[in-house]
């Protein structure tokens, strides 16, 4: 059966104005084939009225019943209705669950600056000064309708670092200023406490954390002071103008910065933001996007050396945009650089740094041909000459030189994330075969054509 999105229906005697009244809306849409009403309203009073005036015969009526019954019957919600609500002690956040919740953001946070390896940070500083509006929000670590939370169930960045240095490093916590309101900011504040420390954690970005005050339903679980406004920038019904931080957040970064400080920005955020200031000024900056429940701990694992980062951009972060759509595999021929800027992006697609350092060799392609068909092999070695044991995301692009419609100017063909020993040596090896190398051609019809194509390998899409 199909389900409308919430307040679609009315919204046909509404914004879309194809029905005059709320009747004709609800006539219309279950004639298309629309068989439940996600909110109630579209259909609610106005269906009944509908058919009732004739504008809804009730075979079809009877016919979305049926949809909707059948589902239920072949589910069995008509034998056993309810679920036994004691099993959610035993399924939901158990000590499994919140590792792999862990797990999954140390693998998803992506390292994008680290001058003079400032990072990892030594868990045996004197202070920290950890500051900004993400650094203790456990909703703007979480993604747009969220469902309210238990108090203490979200670890936050503040709490992780708590719980990774030990007793005698002293942590001094200043928010500095809010995502979007500029009412309660006290950069005075924290810039006193970067200047007391021997690093800042400064932990900026945006958020989707939808509260009661801008949510259309009471779906939002952030409550928040009515006298505040909303720290959301992101999510569904929240576009931008700019892609610039929001609020006070450049003032504070940059009087942080201003105070000479060791600073490592941390981003939590669920869009790209503009990082142009930060990736020429501050010395590490630190992509976490939304980290989820145990995000804080996930971050604090990369900032104090027990987890080496390695995630990578599955976007282009760009540095304008004005350069939008901004993205690997564009279309021929290369962009040319604009008359402020370079067209490339401030971080490509793929990109992403580690506390390792890896050196690619001995590239071997080896190429079996059938009368269909072929099987290319592409080998080569990695090394970690770091001193730290790290993953390595090796991959794989395709360009194909000369073909009978425009093709990308280059193509992620294969990829594989492996830790390596330090001072040890991994081979990676991936195929392709006649249908990696297919186009969409004018004929409309995939089609494989000969030719040359270029093999690219390396640690991102600019490498």
């Amino acid at each position: 059966f199909v389900v409308s999105d919430l307040l679609s229906i009315s919204g046909l005697n509404g914004g879309h104005a194809t029905a005059a009244t709320g009747e004709d809306a609800a006539s219309q849409s279950i004639h298309a084939g629309l068989d439940v009403d996600l909110s109630g309203t579209g259909y609610g009073a106005n269906l009944l009225k509908a058919v009732q005036q004739g504008l809804v015969e009730s075979a079809v009526l009877d016919t979305a019943v049926a949809r909707v019954l059948r589902m239920k019957f072949n589910l069995g919600l008509f034998d056993q209705p309810y679920v036994d609500e004691k099993l959610v002690a035993q399924k939901v956040a158990t000590p499994q669950n919140k590792m792999l919740a862990r797990q999954v953001a140390r693998e998803s946070i992506v390292l994008l600056k680290n001058d003079q390896q400032l990072l990892p940070l030594s868990k045996s500083l004197n202070r920290i000064a950890v500051i900004g509006p993400n650094a203790d929000n456990a909703y703007n670590q979480l993604g747009d309708y969220t469902a309210p939370q238990a108090d203490g169930k979200i670890q936050t960045l503040l709490m992780g670092i708590r719980s990774a240095v030990g007793k005698s490093t002293k942590i001094d916590y200043v928010k500095g200023c809010a995502i979007r309101d500029t009412s309660n900011s006290d950069i005075a504040g924290a810039v006193a406490a970067a200047k007391e420390a021997d690093a800042v954690i400064l932990v900026l970005g945006g958020s989707s954390a939808r509260d009661f005050k801008t949510s259309y339903q009471a779906t939002g679980a952030a409550n928040v002071d009515p006298n505040t406004v909303s720290d959301m920038e992101s999510g569904e019904g929240f576009d931008r103008v700019s892609l610039d931080m929001m609020g006070d957040q450049i003032k504070l970064m940059q009087a942080i910065q201003a105070t000479g400080k060791p600073v490592v920005l941390v981003t939590i955020m669920g869009r790209p933001l503009n990082l142009n200031w930060a990736a020429e000024h501050v010395p590490a900056i630190v992509n976490a996007w939304y980290p989820g429940q145990e995000g804080g701990l996930a971050i604090a694992d990369v900032l104090f050396g027990d987890y080496n980062p390695a995630g990578r951009l599955p976007i282009s972060v760009p540095r304008s945009v004005g350069q939008l759509p901004v993205h690997y595999n564009h279309t021929k021929p290369k962009h040319h650089d604009y008359v402020e800027m370079s067209a490339s992006p401030l971080y490509p697609f793929g990109y992403g740094l580690s506390y390792s350092s890896f050196e690619y060799s001995n590239l071997q392609i080896s190429l079996n041909e059938s009368a269909h068909d072929f099987t290319c092999t592409v080998s080569f070695d990695v090394a970690n000459t770091g001193k730290l044991a790290g993953d390595e995301v090796a991959q794989l692009y395709v360009v194909d030189e000369v073909s009978s419609v425009v093709t990308p100017v280059m193509q992620l063909k294969r990829f594989e994330r492996r830790n390596i020993t330090a001072g040890k040596k991994e081979n990676y090896a991936f195929q392709l075969t006649k249908e990696d190398l297919k186009l969409w051609n004018a004929g409309n019809e995939w089609k494989t054509e000969k030719g040359r194509f270029k093999l690219l390998v390396g640690a991102s899409s600019n490498d």
